[in-house]
């Protein structure tokens, strides 16, 4: 017991915690819907330095005080040390209808208040009167639309002292089950008789229409026998009971809601989780982070999101994040999705908007949930009016500045001028492309070696392997990067073991630059920011070489048939 309390002392000399005002509180119930007789436990929790306890006598117009716990915890992380008080205190309703539990001031730091439903005591239940355990099971709405969430609650009440036993789980072969948040416990009157209460809520989804009939739920148990209290050795007895049957009406999607996925759900929206910019660099890639969020709905019944195209941008999506989450009541799917969009041309960029058609069931009609479009000025590199542009534009994807750095080679852009001379430029490159490429044929044509049609191969594989390098810095997946370029770059020239040996084959001084600072990225721990749009800008006219002749065209898989003969030295 010394030891314990030298520790804390030493502790509390090496970190001291400061004796100031709580900086952050917060109250909540363990449920927010009950029946009169019924109890609930209020929590009030304090966290930073020490606080007296609030005063709960303003709850006496309204509750009967059922006593008060309390609990301090301290932790040290990192250096760092800091506290945290729980208040419990147990309250029984004086009456019905929907109370306030009012804000608590703790020092500085203020809760938020909470507003308790109290209903009218339940005049009939299942099991017959006296019983001294039965369960009761309630399901909301009783005429639900395929799919939407349906919520079961079910209470076990008992006034004996159980030793142990077991409640069934709702098995339903036609609809999938899920259990909400934790076990309740707390205590009620009934016909003058005091039980203990456990209550359990489950979401049921139904995957077809028609009756969905929800078996009766069975408890098992041993109950002790206190007709001998005297005694050290109590016997047990075996108690039981089992809930009445529900039958629920499913019914199906309505006829007027077309081929669009159905989503009938209490609350749904789509939102735009980023910043957008008002102007972007050409070239550069723009972040756009959509979430949809559904109340009564899994992840899994969510659509996927897609973003169109926007003229004159290139959109790559990146795999969505999903999770389900619940608050003991409701189900919350969310599915949340990147679209990096990267501009090939300047003027003015219009992200469409998105739009998600959903059912609203609290109000039994159709809903459209809307992300609205977004315009954003495309300006030629290093000519934003705003150095801050450049940075929010690739928010969550790539963050900090994606210029280059002034002493670097400035990157000129075919057609960076005007759309028309874009297009230009477009056709003109096809067309050499196409030369080009009738070229290489003929050539190898005339050669007829069994080499030619694996180098044709090579040659066509390249656009790929541009693609996927400029995908992989659009997403700023720098790992992916690497890998993807040195796959094209092995296209032209298979011996190259490393971006190192690139560096070294290109003529570029701002493609070796962007090689080397992903090298310091990745194998040097510096800073991230704005490599991946470097590596972009630099690579997307494709690869330098110093010597274009000397890649694996040019070379030969069997030895000269005349070797050069040696002088004598």
């Amino acid at each position: 017991m010394k030891f314990r309390i030298c520790m804390m002392l030493a502790l509390m000399l090496i970190v001291p915690i400061s004796a100031e005002a709580a900086d952050n509180a917060r109250a909540w119930l363990d449920r927010n819907t009950m029946q009169m007789g019924e109890t609930v436990t209020l929590n009030v929790e304090v966290e930073g330095g020490s606080a007296s306890q609030p005063d709960f006598s303003v709850l006496d117009s309204d509750f009967n005080t059922l006593g008060t716990q309390s609990s301090r915890q301290m932790s040290l992380v990192n250096g760092s040390a800091s506290s945290k008080t729980v208040w419990a205190i147990g309250l029984e309703p004086r009456h019905a209808g929907s109370l306030t539990i009012p804000a608590f001031d703790i020092g500085s730091a203020k809760t938020q208040p909470l507003v308790l439903v109290v209903m009218p005591a339940a005049t009939t239940r299942q099991g017959a009167a006296g019983d001294a355990i039965f369960i009761t099971v309630d399901a909301q709405p009783l005429s639900p639309y395929v799919q939407q969430q349906i919520r079961l609650t079910v209470k076990l009440h008992f006034s004996v002292d159980l030793s142990e036993g077991a409640l069934d789980e709702p098995a339903i072969d036609s609809a999938h089950v899920q259990k909400l948040g934790r076990d309740k416990q707390y205590a009620t009157n009934l016909n003058g008789r005091r039980y203990q209460v456990l209550e359990r809520n489950y979401a049921i989804t139904p995957e077809h229409s028609g009756t969905l009939e929800i078996p009766g739920l069975n408890f098992r148990g041993s109950a002790l026998d206190n007709t001998d209290p005297g005694s050290f050795f109590r016997r047990g007895r075996a108690v039981s009971a089992r809930s009445e049957a529900l039958s629920i009406e499913v019914r199906g999607r309505p006829a007027s809601w077309g081929n669009a996925p159905w989503l009938p759900a209490q609350a749904l929206s789509i939102t735009d989780e980023t910043t957008l910019p008002d102007e972007v660099a050409l070239g550069e890639p723009l972040t756009r982070t959509v979430k949809l969020r559904a109340q009564g709905l899994g992840f899994e019944q969510l659509p996927e999101l897609e973003m169109p195209s926007p003229a004159g941008a290139d959109v790559y999506a990146d795999k969505s994040e999903t999770r389900t989450r619940d608050d003991g009541t409701w189900l919350y799917g969310e599915r949340t999705r990147k679209f990096a969009v990267v501009a090939s041309r300047l003027g003015t960029l219009v992200l469409p908007e998105m739009r998600v058609q959903w059912w609203d069931t609290s109000n039994d009609r159709m809903e459209t949930a809307v992300l609205p479009g977004h315009s954003v000025r495309v300006v030629a590199a290093g000519a934003s009016s705003n150095p801050a542009d450049g940075q929010s534009s690739a928010a969550d994807a790539i963050s900090g500045s994606a210029a280059p750095a002034a002493s670097t080679t400035p990157i000129i852009y075919p057609g960076a001028a005007d759309a028309a001379s874009t297009q230009r430029w477009r056709l003109l490159s096809f067309l050499f492309a196409g030369l080009w490429l009738a070229t290489v044929l003929l050539w190898w044509r005339s050669r007829r070696t069994p080499r030619a049609q694996p180098q044709r191969m090579s040659v066509a594989l390249a656009g790929g392997g541009r693609d996927a390098f400029l995908r992989a810095c659009a997403m700023a997946d720098l790992a992916e990067a690497e890998r993807t370029l040195l796959g094209w770059a092995r296209m032209h020239n298979p011996d190259l073991r490393n971006l190192g040996e690139l560096a070294l084959l290109l003529s570029d001084a701002d493609q070796c630059q962007a090689i080397q600072s992903l090298q310091r990225v990745r194998y040097a721990g510096d800073s991230a920011d704005g490599v991946a749009s470097h590596l972009a800008r630099a690579f997307r006219p494709g690869l330098a070489w110093i010597r274009p002749g000397k890649n694996v065209e040019s070379a030969s898989a069997l030895p000269p048939l005349y070797p050069p003969s040696r002088k004598a030295g």
